[in-house]
């Protein structure tokens, strides 16, 4: 009987571990077109994984349909925390194909402005129904203060979702920090070079606060 009880308690604590482990959270990286979304999401992925998520562009949407990075396992100030990274497409009001006819030819331009347009659909939605946090990244070189970034803000905040803004682009000489924080004073603002890998571990350790 001893042997059973012993090999009946091993089994329950198994199954107590296995069913006590949670699902890595969704943690999509939002914001608008050229802020360096992607840029972020490929330097996350790399730095724990190794691989990238996607392809990094000057051009705006770049990413027209959202690219997701699985168990990407974060460690800092001994706090672990599992992440599937969604990296989706840049969020505007309109997308005019006129912006991509200096970049390819005026039947490629208008394509991909139909495409972000759906990658803009597909991102709403996926912020409306299947993320459980938001990395918002802002180019901190740009004005905050946009319809869009108000109405997002907004969305993640009615859903009662954590939220990091990152204030990317410190590499750059009109980069304005203070200007992020100054407009949504409610929520941390960490700097960050993605580009260059600036801060990146205050990256890491909020990351591992916020979503853990």
């Amino acid at each position: 009987m001893g042997l059973f009880t012993e090999l009946k308690d091993s089994i329950s604590r198994a199954a107590d571990r296995l069913f006590s482990e949670q699902e890595p959270k969704r943690i999509g990286i939002y914001g608008p077109p050229n802020a360096g979304k992607t840029t972020l999401a490929n330097r996350i992925a790399r730095d724990w994984t190794g691989d990238a998520v996607g392809t990094e562009s000057h051009v705006p949407h770049e990413t027209r349909r959202a690219r997701r990075k699985e168990n990407v396992e974060i460690e800092r100030d001994g706090k672990t925390v599992t992440i599937d990274i969604v990296d989706t497409p840049g969020v505007t009001t309109k997308v005019d194909y006129e912006e991509f006819t200096d970049e390819m030819n005026e039947d490629d331009a208008i394509r991909r402005s139909r495409e972000a347009t759906e990658g803009v659909a597909e991102a709403m939605h996926w912020l409306r129904e299947d993320v459980d946090g938001v990395i918002y990244v802002l180019d901190s070189a740009e004005d905050p203060i946009t319809q869009v970034n108000t109405m997002l803000i907004g969305i993640i905040e009615s859903r009662d979702l954590p939220v990091l803004i990152f204030a990317n682009k410190t590499d750059l000489e009109e980069s304005s920090v203070k200007r992020i924080e100054d407009a949504f004073p409610q929520h941390t603002t960490v700097p960050l070079s993605a580009k260059e890998g600036e801060n990146m571990d205050e990256v890491y350790g909020k990351i591992a606060e916020y979503f853990g």
